[in-house]
């Protein structure tokens, strides 16, 4: 007589992750990051491509575009974090707070025994890699406002940075990109001496940003094949199928 050894039928729960407007951010964020990063290339290279003096202010006015909705999108986000569902706070997607760091020594212990913990929300070391791309970001947005007020004029800035260039005698709100005719020379390179640390930070961070975002879509690929859950799923549905008890259960 043969006895069989029985199989424990794998047992799958299904938990609400990401609400509509959090899906939303994700989405838009990468739909701005991607047009920042091709129209912000180009733009680093222009002189290589040659490109005409028109064709840089075009592409420049695109990257502002993108920058802007890039921007309202971040401020959106940071006001939902105090609206949202759980997963969606502050205290779900900071790294710190009570009993963090027992958390992600816990986290890591359960990863390096093979059997890494499921959470409903971001895992307490994704928590540090969604907080380092946000930095980012806002570091791209301040910075980048500065720069498209310096070489577009545009909003916030422009309108200090055209009262401050304009030529004697010349309507500040009529100076455009490349006018030279209404510039006063030596303001405008005491004004191009003050953008140029904001444009070495926005291009040490816009580097900085294109390695993280490597870093999280590797990470995204190794956690769903190593942890499971369906997190790539969850950003279009808002659900995580989870096998085991996640710790941040509701």
């Amino acid at each position: 007589m043969t006895h069989q050894t029985p199989i424990h039928a794998v047992e799958y729960r299904g938990y609400l992750a990401w609400d509509a407007p959090t899906r939303w951010f994700h989405w838009i964020n990468v739909a701005a990051v991607l047009g920042l990063i091709a129209t912000g290339l180009v733009v680093l290279n222009d002189d290589a491509l040659g490109l005409s003096a028109a064709g840089k202010i075009l592409l420049k006015s695109l990257h502002v575009l993108f920058g802007y909705v890039m921007g309202a999108n971040l401020l959106w986000r940071f006001i939902w974090a105090f609206y949202g569902n759980r997963y969606a706070r502050w205290r779900a997607f900071m790294p710190g707070g009570p009993g963090y760091l027992a958390s992600l020594r816990a986290y890591a212990a359960s990863f390096l025994s093979g059997e890494p913990q499921q959470f409903v929300g971001h895992n307490p070391l994704a928590r540090i890699g969604v907080t380092l791309l946000l930095l980012l970001l806002f570091v791209q947005l301040a910075t980048g406002l500065v720069i498209a007020g310096t070489d577009l004029f545009w909003p916030p800035f422009g309108h200090w940075f055209a009262q401050w260039v304009a030529a004697p005698g010349v309507d500040s709100a009529l100076v455009q990109p490349g006018a030279v005719d209404m510039i006063d020379k030596a303001s405008y390179e005491a004004m191009r001496a003050l953008r140029g640390p904001f444009v070495e930070v926005h291009e040490v961070a816009f580097y900085a940003l294109a390695i993280l975002i490597a870093f999280h879509l590797a990470a995204v690929v190794f956690t769903e094949l190593y942890e499971g859950g369906g997190i790539t799923s969850a950003m279009f549905t808002g659900r995580k199928i989870l096998t085991r008890k996640p710790p941040d259960e509701p």
